[in-house]
């Protein structure tokens, strides 16, 4: 009797290990036919419900607003400590300089001509989510140079 037990735990196991793995393997193939775009909104999403925060320690839940915060001064403090990811948003630029424009796009996402150029069109449009402040100076500081109006959000 034990024999016969201990062989079918390892033919389950066996058959929900294939499964696993069948599985696995599907989400890998959609996760691969993502363009760029669509896999950093994945991979947002991804660690906002793992509760991974990019800049800090996982998030173990909603924290609860505590008596100091009900002041204008300590909400306003609070907000600007938690902004530390920002997004790159392209609101206009100058028509002479699109093709250079679109070059440096490309330069800083990993996107292909023709997805570069389809963001650049779309004005306003969000270049990069998820930058740091650090992160996002030197490609302002550039696209300024270039002729396009950004802004960080």
């Amino acid at each position: 009797m034990f024999h016969r037990t201990k062989a079918f735990l390892n033919l389950t196991r066996s058959l929900s290990t294939e499964a696993r793995t069948h599985n696995i393997e599907r989400i890998a193939d959609e996760l691969l036919n993502l363009n760029p775009l669509e896999r950093h909104d994945f991979t947002l999403l991804w660690r906002l419900r793992m509760g991974l925060h990019r800049y800090g320690a996982p998030v173990a839940g909603v924290v609860p607003p505590s008596a100091s915060t009900n002041s204008p001064t300590a909400d306003s403090n609070a907000a600007a400590a938690e902004k530390t990811a920002f997004d790159l948003k392209l609101e206009k630029y100058d028509a002479a300089a699109k093709i250079k424009i679109i070059k440096e796009v490309r330069s800083f996402t990993d996107l292909g001509l023709k997805e570069a150029k389809d963001l650049v069109e779309k004005v306003p449009c969000v270049l990069k989510k998820g930058l740091s402040k650090e992160e996002a100076d030197p490609i302002i500081a550039k696209l300024k140079e270039l002729g396009a109006a950004v802004v960080l959000e």
